[in-house]
């Protein structure tokens, strides 16, 4: 039978929604907190744990209190956290770099975290943008242009640090061309063949990121946007053409960021792709819902879940959220 022939009254299709029970046996796609990825902020100094201003109940954590991230982690059973660094101002340069320090926040940040043995992998950020002075993501020539092809050069350096500390992902978020590859071939090359790469294929030159500049000090260092190595919010094909050209390359993983504006994208990447598909749900999507919900227009916990649902119902196996550690709460209250 053909969609087109359902009729009124021999199909009722309010009959499967019409309780709990049944509602839950027609459901066409999951939310549990299996599916959830924590960012987590790390800052220099000891017994921190400083709130976001752009977004509340987020925090930026010194190194010595990361057990209360392991703690929250394990307790709501997260697969996955990413450790996003806030670097101070008189260690950023114009080539970024404290990238390259071993002593860096992330790497400390990795060595605490991995001498506790945790149940959930751990995630690093591959790019520039919180060691630079003019917080762009890769290399700048002196008349601003990015530099491309050497910027990949130490993103490969950057991933094969990040490795060496324990990071079961690299992530690079950077937008170059060809970076995959050459960071598949020096982790090979330096035997962390299981070491997994999620490439931020399709990241669009979005307007929802400032709150997360805010988090990791790059905001006052950005004079320009990003769009000449950022996507085009306006393109659907080009994602394809970066998907599969960092799949060939060697990704494991493809993001797509942001999140809710960009369903289409997520449904088509892992549609026509068939790749493990992460999303995120970005820091100015959260705030909008942080500060909507303490302004009493919207209910923030049917407003969570519906738009981490929707991720779900496009295809995304993963979404990135701040959100994460309250999810599990949230789905015991959400009929």
């Amino acid at each position: 039978m053909s969609i087109l022939e359902l009729e009124y009254p021999k199909n009722r299709l309010r009959r499967t929604r019409q309780a709990k029970w049944i509602r839950n046996l027609t459901q066409e796609s999951m939310l549990s907190t299996n599916d959830l990825v924590w960012p987590v902020f790390v800052c220099e100094g000891s017994n921190v744990k400083d709130e976001i201003e752009s977004m509340p109940n987020v925090y930026r954590y010194s190194i010595d209190n990361l057990s209360e991230v392991y703690d929250t982690a394990d307790k709501h059973n997260i697969n996955l956290i990413a450790i996003f660094p806030f670097t101070p101002q008189k260690l950023k340069t114009k080539s970024g770099d404290e990238a390259l320090n071993p002593n860096n926040l992330v790497c400390r940040s990795l060595e605490k975290l991995k001498s506790q043995k945790p149940s959930f992998g751990i995630m690093c950020d591959v790019a520039l943008d919180p060691y630079t002075d003019h917080g762009h993501d890769g290399l700048l020539s002196d008349d601003g242009k990015i530099l491309n092809d050497e910027t990949n050069s130490v993103l490969v350096k950057q991933s094969i640090l990040l490795a060496q500390y324990g990071a079961d992902i690299v992530a690079p978020s950077d937008m170059m061309d060809g970076r995959i590859g050459m960071i598949r071939d020096e982790l090979e090359k330096h035997q962390f063949v299981d070491t997994l790469i999620l490439s931020y294929a399709a990241k669009y030159s979005s307007g929802m990121y400032s709150p997360f500049r805010d988090a990791v000090g790059s905001s006052k260092n950005l004079k320009t946007d990003k769009k000449t190595y950022q996507m085009n919010i306006f393109n659907s094909d080009e994602s394809i053409r970066e998907a599969s050209m960092d799949i060939r390359e060697g990704a494991d993983i493809i993001m797509v960021k942001p999140g809710i504006s960009y369903l289409d994208i997520i449904y088509r990447i892992k549609n026509e792709l068939k790749c493990p598909t992460f999303a995120y749900q970005v820091s100015g999507e959260y705030s909008l819902i942080k500060f909507g919900a303490k302004q009493g227009v919207i209910d923030e916990k049917t407003t969570v879940i519906e738009q981490l649902s929707c991720f779900k119902r496009a295809g995304a196996d993963a979404i990135i959220t701040y959100y994460a550690p309250e999810v599990s709460e949230f789905l015991k209250l959400i009929d």
